[in-house]
């Protein structure tokens, strides 16, 4: 019998903040996302991300209390998440990023929900890695440019960074897919 839970995809990421209006400029002025619904009773900020949302939880706020301490450059809300970017104009992107003053701190192919594409990564105010997924046809006219800090072999003086690294190094036995 197979399993009763069918996953048909992300509904939403949650992440904890310290400084709401600079996460709301990034993620409505910068990536041109928008408020779906504020909760600020709650301390909570739904953000639509096309089908999926992402929620802002304030760290002063009635449910960002019960998360604990902040997150820092030692202790992250998430390794990071990917973005689907539609069309994937990369001059464009990088010109509007520019503008805005966000720096592309890692590029390259990565495997994804739809298969392999070209990425560009960012961080938000707070430091969250955001990846911004292009579409898998991207993949035959790019190659890599740099070594990559998310790269599929980490240097072995440097801890493994990307999730699957720290998966497979914490639970024997898994292996990350091709």
């Amino acid at each position: 019998m197979g399993s009763p839970i069918r996953i048909a995809g992300f509904d939403h990421i949650v992440l904890r903040v310290r400084d709401k209006t600079a996460m709301l400029g990034f993620y409505t002025g910068v990536l041109g996302l928008a408020v779906d619904r504020d909760r600020p009773e709650l301390g909570l900020t739904h953000i639509r991300a096309g089908a999926q949302m992402i929620d802002l939880v304030t760290l002063d706020g009635p449910l960002g209390r019960m998360g604990g301490a902040a997150p820092g450059a030692e202790g992250r809300n998430l390794d990071h998440f990917a973005l689907q970017v539609r069309p994937f104009d990369e001059p464009a992107i990088r010109a509007h990023l520019a503008a805005h003053g966000v720096t592309v701190v890692e590029e390259g192919q990565r495997y994804g929900a739809d298969g392999e594409g070209f990425s560009l990564y960012v961080r938000d105010p707070e430091g969250n890695t955001v990846e911004l997924k292009g579409p898998p046809a991207q993949s035959a006219r790019m190659m890599p440019r740099k070594s990559s800090a998310f790269s599929e072999a980490p240097p072995t003086s440097a801890p493994p960074t990307s999730a699957a690294c720290r998966i497979s190094a914490a639970l024997p036995g898994f292996t990350e897919p091709p």
